[in-house]
C-alpha cells in the first residue's frame, strides 16, 4: 500500500502546479507537515477539502484537484522533499485515521485501478504476518 499512499498523500504537503509546468511547485516543500498531523482540526479540515465535504483553502483546493494527476503519472511532477512528506503523512494517516485512508482510497480509487498498478493488495497485511 506503501506506493499507493505515497501517491494520495504526496500531495497533502506539496501541492501547487500549473498544467503547463513538468513538475509541482516547491513553494509549499517547507510546509510544517508534522504541525499538520499533530493538529487533529487541521488534518481534518484537509481530509474534508479532499472528501468534497468541506470548505478548502486555495492549496486545499488545489491538492484535491491534483491527487488525479499524481495518481496517473506516478507523482512524476514531485519533488523527492514532497515524496518524503507524503510518505510521513500517508503512514501516520494509515496508522492513526484508517477509516480516513480508505475513504481516500475509495473516493480517488473506487474501482481498484491504481491498487493494482502500485501493487496494492487487501492482503498485504496478511502478507506480512507469514
Amino acid at each position: 500500500m506503501t506506493s499507493l499512499c505515497l501517491l494520495l498523500l504526496a500531495l497533502v504537503a506539496i501541492v501547487i502546479c500549473s498544467p503547463a509546468q513538468d513538475r509541482y511547485t516547491t513553494k509549499y516543500d517547507n510546509i510544517d507537515v508534522d504541525g499538520i498531523l499533530k493538529s487533529e482540526r487541521l488534518l481534518k479540515n484537509y481530509f474534508n477539502c479532499i472528501m468534497g465535504r468541506g470548505p478548502c483553502t486555495r492549496e486545499g483546493q488545489l491538492l484535491k484537484e491534483l491527487i488525479p494527476d499524481a495518481l496517473s503519472t506516478e507523482c512524476k511532477k514531485c519533488s523527492e522533499v514532497q515524496k518524503k512528506q507524503a510518505g510521513k503523512v500517508l503512514a501516520y494517516v494509515q496508522l492513526n485515521h484508517p477509516e480516513m485512508f480508505q475513504q481516500v482510497l475509495d473516493k480517488y480509487d473506487p474501482d481498484g485501478t491504481y491498487r493494482k498498478k502500485y501493487g496494492v493488495d487487501e492482503d498485504d497485511e496478511d502478507e506480512d504476518k507469514k
